[in-house]
């Protein structure tokens, strides 16, 4: 299966204005794309590029006074196959993950789970340990927190998220996140494209994706709490600690997004 992935970004800029890009598809998926996923910018600006301490490429510009347009399409290969997940994983412990995974243990900005430990041990803490516990953490967050676009805040932790009820994707993988790593599951935040693949309509306007990479004995798997159940055609774009770390845009000085775009769609060859 292809899919035709882009997005189109509108920014009005007061001021000339640093900002550093992440939307460029991840090294993992590299190959798959059918050409490189150039970012498209006009008016036409100077960006250097470097890999940040995940490994994420980011894109660095100053953007002059005045409207910016951002924007990219490719078209990337996807197996067309549900994503797996393999619930017979069983939990690492923690004396034994290997050093790259002991971040993703820690509380971060987002993911308060120093606030949430004994909630979570209360609440999960007679599940199965593996796969199947964090199969109960997405299926409590799935149930926890009330989806709405409207209820987007940047400043919401987990443990807000958990006493709300209220959120975004993001809110979703920050909690499941924040619970796995209360019970000593290493877990990451992770940013992608998404369509409706498989779904049945009608469909919501396009956007990027949160979900959620967790450390088992059979290496990470995803996890998508949000949906809660396994995708068709979910395409990486970052991952880190929480969303402060995969931003897509991290803008230095006052902006307006006037125009948004996002688009995964399958693409039908005749």
């Amino acid at each position: 299966m292809k899919l035709r992935i882009g997005y189109e970004l509108t920014y009005d800029f007061p001021q000339p204005t640093p900002i550093i890009l992440m939307l460029n598809v991840h090294f993992s998926r590299v190959s798959d794309l059918a050409g490189p996923d150039q970012m498209r910018i006009s008016p036409p600006v100077r960006v250097s590029a470097y890999r940040d301490g995940f490994g994420n490429w980011c894109s660095r510009l100053l953007a002059p006074q005045g409207r910016m347009l951002i924007s990219a399409d490719a078209v990337i290969s996807d197996t067309g196959l549900p994503e797996e997940i393999r619930y017979d994983a069983g939990q690492v412990p923690v004396e034994q993950l290997p050093e790259e995974c002991i971040v993703f243990l820690l509380a971060s900005r987002f993911c308060d789970s120093d606030r949430l430990l004994d909630l979570a041990w209360q609440l999960f803490g007679h599940t199965q340990p593996g796969a199947p516990r964090v199969q109960a953490i997405c299926d409590f967050v799935h149930q926890r927190i009330a989806f709405d676009y409207n209820d987007a805040s940047v400043t919401r932790t987990a443990s807000d998220a958990y006493r709300e009820g209220r959120g975004v994707c993001r809110d979703y993988a920050h909690l499941a996140i924040a619970f796995c790593r209360a019970m000593n599951i290493p877990a990451r935040y992770c940013t992608c494209y998404l369509g409706d693949v498989g779904t049945p309509p009608p469909y919501p306007p396009g956007d990027f994706a949160a979900s959620f990479e967790a450390y088992l004995s059979a290496g990470w798997q995803m996890f998508d709490p949000r949906n809660n159940v396994p995708r068709i055609g979910r395409v990486l774009i970052a991952r880190g600690r929480d969303a402060a770390d995969v931003a897509i845009a991290t803008t230095f000085g006052p902006n307006t997004l006037t125009g948004f775009k996002v688009w995964t769609d399958e693409v039908v060859e005749a």
